[in-house]
């Protein structure tokens, strides 16, 4: 009886040896870790994990949408733990793959995977782009705004309605212009046909763009320069991409959700909006003059209030909002 406690003692110990030893992993999806936009604010946060505890991690940028499950199961086999998965086209590949190893522990980012070794991480990606529509309206001086989106897709489209419903709260009167650049994955690394949406879009009347495009917003910043318009970043804080040109950004904290994912799984779905931090508009030195006291107020009162209840931001996705 002692020997079979003895045993079990020891499995138990070895088990939780493993558990300790075993490196996280994370998976990029389309566009590359250095996109300057999503997937790098993921890269980052598993950079700030790694300088924070002295361990490495594995790493994969998918180059093309058949490699996503390849990774994810080679991952697996090496037996990383968590797998954090970067975007929501990754969540076919998460499910198979976390049924094929249910030991094992798989985060992803921006889609709900309903698994029990799964943690779904989302946003209310429409409550921060609520605010920087404000800003956009407030900004313009034509009362016409624009909006790229990348792939359309329903998780663009709740960026648009959550923009349009911050440039209509600031200005009833105002318009917004919005083209999506494509139907498939290479809408998010396209900066000449980011460039070229965006320079339609001035030559309609707009003068401030808010790109949700991953990497082809970097196109759509260039042409806000050159036409000396206004653009507005997305994910991460791109206000130092072309300072003077930046309004804002609406920043995402992807890097938050991958550090946090990597140091403590939670299996279930976590949702980040402006009240838990996940949501914000970036301000800094590169946008400071272009954001006037008056507006920083308005946009400040307004955040308190979402986060409090007394503003509803409907979301394209649960409430039948902005139906295009």
């Amino acid at each position: 009886m002692h020997h079979v406690l003895r045993i079990a003692v020891l499995a138990s110990t070895l088990a939780a040896s493993l558990a300790a030893l075993a490196e996280p992993a994370v998976v990029y999806d389309m566009g590359g870790k250095f996109d300057k936009s999503f997937n790098e604010a993921g890269y980052r946060g598993m950079e700030k994990w790694k300088k924070d505890t002295g361990k490495s991690f594995l790493e994969f940028e998918v180059g093309n949408e058949t490699q996503r499950e390849q990774a994810l199961r080679r991952m697996a086999e090496r037996g990383a733990r968590p797998i954090i998965a970067i975007g929501f086209s990754q969540a076919g590949a998460v499910e198979k793959v976390a049924k094929e190893f249910p030991k094992l522990q798989f985060t992803i980012i921006d889609m709900v995977v309903k698994q029990p070794n799964v943690q779904s991480i989302v946003f209310r990606e429409h409550e921060g782009s609520f605010l920087v529509g404000m800003l956009a309206a407030m900004a313009s001086k034509t009362g016409k705004v624009g909006f790229v989106g990348g792939m359309d897709i329903p998780l663009i489209r709740k960026f648009q309605c959550g923009y349009e419903q911050g440039v209509k709260h600031a200005n009833p009167k105002a318009e917004v212009v919005a083209n999506m650049t494509g139907t498939t994955p290479s809408a998010w690394s396209d900066p000449a046909r980011g460039g070229e949406l965006a320079r339609a879009q001035f030559g309609k009347g707009a003068d401030v763009v808010f790109a949700a495009a991953g990497g082809t917003g970097v196109g759509v910043y260039q042409a806000a320069k050159d036409a000396g318009k206004l653009a507005i970043g997305v994910d991460s804080n791109q206000n130092h991409l072309q300072p003077g040109t930046m309004l804002t950004s609406m920043t995402k904290r992807v890097d938050v959700a991958v550090y946090e994912a990597a140091n403590h799984f939670a299996p279930g779905v976590t949702v980040l909006g402006l009240k838990e931090g996940g949501v914000d508009y970036a301000m800094d030195e590169y946008n400071a003059r272009l954001v006037t006291a008056d507006m920083h107020r308005k946009v400040e009162a307004a955040k308190a209030d979402i986060v409090a209840g007394r503003i509803k931001v409907a979301d394209y996705m649960a409430d039948n909002a902005c139906k295009y």
